[in-house]
C-alpha cells in the first residue's frame, strides 16, 4: 500500500511537472540508498544509522530453549522470564513481557504471580504500592483473573479486554504502581508504553492461514525491542529474547545487522493496476510498463533477482520480465471482466472494475460476486457468497478453535453443507449468522467477528452495485436488508423493536400482543401515550430515557415524488422522477452517527432510492443518497418500447436501520413512440 502511494505520487508529479518532497522514517536498512533514490531523496537528504544507534543504548540477551513442542517450550520459558525480571529490573524498574497469544498472556501473568509469592509470601515483589492504594483501581476491573494478578503487581493487556480494563492497567504500569505488564505480541505496534526491560517470551505464533507455527517477522521483534527505551529515565535498556535453540544464531545475525527491505507489490499488482486503469492513469500496456518503472520493485529487480524470479539482470531480461508481468496481470483482469483490452494495447475499465476500485475490494471478490449471484438467489445463498469474499481468506484459524466453530455452526439459522471448520470463509459465515442471532462470542472470535462486520459493510455496498447492474430488483432489496442486519445485529424477520436499547424478545412479543393496539414498529411505540408506554415497558426512568434518545435519532423522513411531464411519456423515451426528501430532526441540528451498539465502529447513515417493476422483478433506476436535512434527487429510467399503462414502485431503503424503509406505487401512461412528423411538430 505504501509503495503504491509513493509510486503514484512521484508518477503524477512527473506528469504535471511539479516538485514533490517525501519524508520517510524507518528502521536501519541495508539498502537505504535504493529506498532514498526511489522516494527522490538526494545524498544530502539520506541518513542511515546502524542498528546500535538508539536514544537509549540497548543490551540484548538471546537465550535458546531446546524443546520442539510449542506448548512445552512456552511452559519452560516462564521460569527464565521471572528470573530475567528479578535480575535485570531491580529496584522496581518496569518490565514488559511479550507472549504470542491471549491464552499465554493470562497463563504467564498467573505464573509470574505464583513465582513471586513463592519468593516472598508477605509482600508481593512486583506490587509497588500498598493494597489499599491499588484497591480503588482494581475495583474498576471487570475481568476476575486480571483483578487477582494486579493485586500482586502483575498486569496484562490483550485485545479482548474492555477499554476500561486496558486503560486502568496502562495507567498503573506507566505510573509505576505495578512492575510487570504481560502483553500479546500483536500489541507491540499499538500500545505506546515503554519499560526498562523487555522480555520476548517465545518468537513463534500460530499462523491460521498456514495451519502451522511461524516465526515472528524480524520487524515485529525490532518493534518489541524498541519498547525497552525510556529516554531521560534510564542510561540503558535491556532486552531478553527467549527462543527455540536452533533460531538463536539467526537472531544474533539479524538483530545486530541492518536488513534489506524488499517490495511486495508483485503480490498485489492486479488490484493496483485495476485502480490506476479506472483513474485513467494507465491507458495502455506501455503506460503500465512505464508505471512500474516508478516503483520500488523496479529498483530492486536487478539487485535481488532471485527474490523476484528474474532470470537474469541484463536490460533484455528486465524488459521481458516487466512485459510478461504486465501481460499476465492484465489478462487476469480481463478474464475477470474488470477491464477490456482493445487492439491488444488500449485499456478501458469495465463496470466490475470500477465497483472494485470504488469500494477498495479485490478483483477476485468482485468476479466471484458477478459469477455466483443470480436473480433467484435467496438469503442463504447471498450470505454464502458474501462470506466467500477474498477479504475473508486472511481470517486466522487458531489451535483448538475448530470445536468452538463446529458448535457455533450447529446453532445457526442456515445450515452448512459439509462445513470445513478450518475454512476461513465458513468461519466468516458462522460469525455473521451469530451476529444476526445475537449469540455471544468471546475471546479472539469476537475480534474476528469485528473484522468480518467491518468488511461486510463495504462488500454489501459493492454487492448492491453488482446486482443492480444486472437489473435484479428483489435481490438488490435483499442485499440492502442484509446491510441493515449487519448494522443492527438482527435478522430481517425479527421484531423491529429489538433495535431499541434494553429490549428483549419477550418484551417485543409483549408489545406485539398489546391489547387495544399491537405495537410492532418504532413509530407505533412513539405514538403511544406516555402512561401507556410506561405501563407496557415497565422500565426505569433511565432506561426509558435511553429509548427516547433512540426514537429521537430514528430516521423520520417525509418523501414526496413527481413524474416530470408524466402526461407526455413516449414509448422508448426516458421517464424522469423527481424525489424530494425532508428529515424531521426532532430539534437537533445534525443527524449524527447511527445508533448501533452492536456494530463495531461509528457509522454514518446512508440510503438508496430504487425504481423497480415488481411484476417482472426488474430494477430500472438506483441512486445512493446521503441525507442530512433536505435533498432533491432525480431518477431516470427507460419507458417500455410499447404503449401501455405501467405501474412502478419507488423504494427508499436505509443501509443502517430496519423498519424505516418506504415504498410507493405510481403509474405512468406510456404513449406510442412519436413518428417523424410528430417529432418535428413538438419541436
Amino acid at each position: 500500500m505504501l509503495e503504491v502511494i509513493v509510486s503514484r505520487m512521484r508518477y503524477i508529479a512527473s506528469q504535471v511537472e511539479k516538485m514533490i518532497r517525501i519524508v520517510a522514517l524507518s528502521t536501519s536498512l541495508a539498502n537505504a540508498k535504493d529506498l532514498g533514490e526511489w522516494i527522490g531523496a538526494t545524498s544530502h537528504g539520506l541518513f542511515n544509522f546502524p542498528p546500535g544507534v538508539r536514544p537509549v543504548p540497548l543490551e540484548i540477551n538471546i537465550q535458546g530453549v531446546d524443546i520442539a513442542n510449542f506448548e512445552a517450550i512456552m511452559q519452560a520459558m516462564t521460569k527464565p522470564t521471572y528470573t530475567a525480571i528479578v535480575q535485570h529490573a531491580k529496584s522496581g524498574k518496569p518490565s514488559i513481557v511479550f507472549v504470542p497469544t491471549r491464552k499465554h498472556v493470562r497463563l504467564t501473568a498467573l505464573d509470574l504471580m505464583s513465582y513471586s509469592k513463592v519468593d516472598n509470601e508477605d509482600e508481593p515483589v512486583f506490587r509497588l504500592r500498598s493494597a489499599e492504594e491499588l484497591k480503588s483501581f482494581v475495583d474498576k476491573i471487570s475481568e476476575e483473573t486480571l483483578r487477582t494478578t494486579l493485586e500482586h503487581g502483575v498486569g496484562y493487556l490483550h485485545e479482548g479486554l474492555s477499554s476500561v480494563d486496558q486503560e486502568v492497567v496502562s495507567q498503573l504500569f506507566e505510573a509505576g504502581w505495578i512492575q510487570v505488564c504481560v502483553m500479546n505480541s500483536s500489541l507491540c505496534w499499538g500500545v505506546p508504553i515503554s519499560a526498562h526491560l523487555v522480555v520476548v517470551m517465545g518468537t513463534q505464533y500460530y499462523d491460521g492461514r498456514e495451519n502451522a507455527h511461524t516465526n515472528y517477522p524480524v520487524t515485529d521483534l525490532l518493534q518489541m525491542m524498541g519498547h525497552a527505551s525510556r529516554p531521560l529515565l534510564d542510561n540503558s535498556g535491556k532486552c531478553v529474547i527467549l527462543c527455540h535453540a536452533p533460531r538463536k544464531e539467526y537472531y544474533k545475525k539479524f538483530l545486530y545487522e541492518a536488513f534489506p527491505v524488499e517490495s511486495h507489490l508483485h503480490h498485489f499488482l492486479h488490484d493496483n493496476f485495476n485502480a490506476e486503469i479506472v483513474a485513467i492513469v494507465i491507458e495502455n500496456k506501455q503506460d503500465a510498463v512505464d508505471y512500474l518503472t516508478w516503483t520500488f520493485m523496479y529498483r530492486r529487480l536487478t539487485q535481488n533477482p532471485n527474490y523476484y524470479n528474474l532470470q537474469g539482470v541484463s536490460h533484455r531480461h528486465l524488459s521481458d520480465h516487466l512485459s510478461e508481468l504486465v501481460k499476465n496481470t492484465l489478462n487476469d483482469l480481463e478474464a475477470s471482466k474488470c477491464i477490456t483490452v482493445e487492439d491488444d494495447l488500449d485499456l478501458s475499465p469495465l463496470n466490475l472494475g470500477m465497483i472494485a476500485s470504488y469500494y477498495y475490494i479485490s478483483y477476485t471478490t468482485i468476479e466471484r460476486f458477478s459469477s455466483s449471484l443470480t436473480s433467484k438467489s435467496k438469503m442463504k445463498g447471498l450470505l454464502e457468497i458474501l462470506a466467500s469474499a477474498s477479504e475473508y481468506s486472511h481470517l486466522p484459524i487458531r489451535p483448538g478453535e475448530e470445536e468452538v466453530l463446529r458448535r457455533l455452526i450447529n446453532h445457526q439459522r442456515f445450515s452448512f453443507e459439509n462445513p470445513r471448520c478450518t475454512d476461513p470463509h465458513v468461519k466468516a459465515n458462522a460469525l455473521l449468522q451469530a451476529h444476526f442471532s445475537r449469540q455471544h462470542v468471546g475471546g479472539n472470535l469476537a475480534l474476528d467477528q469485528r473484522e468480518v462486520l467491518l468488511f461486510a459493510t463495504r462488500l454489501l455496498q459493492a454487492m448492491v452495485d453488482v446486482i443492480s447492474s444486472n437489473g435484479w430488483l428483489n435481490l438488490t432489496l435483499l442485499a440492502m436488508e442484509v446491510s441493515q442486519m449487519v448494522t443492527q445485529g438482527m435478522w430481517e424477520r425479527d421484531s423491529m423493536l429489538l433495535q431499541l436499547p434494553h429490549f428483549t424478545k419477550e418484551l417485543a412479543k409483549r408489545c406485539q400482543e398489546n391489547p387495544g393496539k399491537n405495537i410492532e414498529t418504532i413509530f407505533d411505540l412513539v405514538e403511544m401515550e406516555d402512561d401507556e408506554r410506561r405501563e407496557l415497558l415497565q422500565m426505569s426512568d433511565l432506561q426509558l430515557l435511553d429509548i427516547a434518545k433512540f426514537c429521537n435519532r430514528f430516521p423520520n423522513i417525509d418523501l414526496s415524488y413527481e413524474v416530470i411531464e408524466g402526461e407526455n411519456v413516449r414509448a422508448g423515451e426516458y421517464v424522469a422522477l423527481q424525489v424530494t426528501l425532508e428529515r424531521d430532526l426532532e430539534g437537533r441540528t445534525e443527524v449524527g452517527p447511527v445508533d448501533a451498539p452492536r456494530y463495531p465502529k461509528a457509522k454514518e447513515e446512508g440510503w438508496w432510492l430504487v425504481v423497480g417493476d415488481t411484476k417482472s422483478n426488474q430494477l430500472l433506476a438506483i441512486k445512493r443518497v446521503s441525507l442530512q436535512r433536505k435533498a432533491k434527487v432525480k431518477l431516470e429510467f427507460a419507458a417500455p418500447i410499447e404503449a401501455a399503462r405501467k405501474t412502478y414502485t419507488l423504494y427508499f431503503m436505509c443501509d443502517s436501520y430496519l423498519g424505516c424503509d418506504q415504498e410507493y406505487n405510481f403509474t405512468v401512461d406510456v404513449e406510442d413512440a412519436a413518428g417523424p412528423d410528430e417529432d418535428s411538430g413538438r419541436e
